[in-house]
C-alpha cells in the first residue's frame, strides 16, 4: 500500500511538544513508520571535530512517526487523503474535502514487464 505522506508535502505535527509545527517532509522510511521534516522535531547533538566539521552542540531534524504528522492543504488546514485507482493501473492521491488532485503514483515494474516494453519500444 503507498504511504500517505510522502517526501515534498508540507506537514503539521499533531502531538508531542512540537504541536502544531508546520513543516516539509524530505525524508520517510516507510517500513519503520517514520519521516523526517524540516524544522520538527529538532535535537541538540554532541559532534567530535573532524577534517570536514567543527565540533560542539549541533541542532538537527530527528525523525518522527508518521501518525503525529497530517498532510496540510490549500489554507493551512489539515486534510485527509485517499488513494484511488482512477488512471488505469496507476494510483493516484486525492484531497477528500475538495477532491483534487494532490499528485500520482507509478506503478511498480517488474524487471520482465520492463524488459518486454523495452523490447516493444525497440522494435516499432
Amino acid at each position: 500500500m503507498a504511504a500517505k505522506i510522502r517526501k515534498g508535502d508540507k506537514v503539521i505535527v499533531l502531538s508531542g511538544r512540537d504541536k502544531g509545527r508546520t513543516g516539509e517532509v524530505f525524508e520517510v522510511h516507510p517500513a519503520a513508520e517514520q519521516g523526517a521534516g524540516s524544522r520538527i522535531n529538532m535535537v541538540r547533538r554532541h559532534q567530535k571535530q573532524t577534517g570536514a566539521q567543527e565540533g560542539g552542540i549541533i541542532s538537527k531534524e530527528s525523525s518522527i512517526h508518521l501518525s503525529n504528522l497530517a498532510y496540510v492543504g490549500k489554507g493551512r488546514q489539515t486534510d485527509a487523503r485517499r488513494i484511488q485507482d482512477s488512471r488505469g493501473r496507476q494510483e493516484v492521491r486525492i484531497a477528500k474535502s475538495s477532491g483534487a488532485e494532490i499528485d500520482w503514483l507509478r506503478p511498480l515494474m517488474c524487471r520482465a514487464c520492463a524488459r518486454n516494453t523495452t523490447r516493444l519500444f525497440a522494435a516499432s
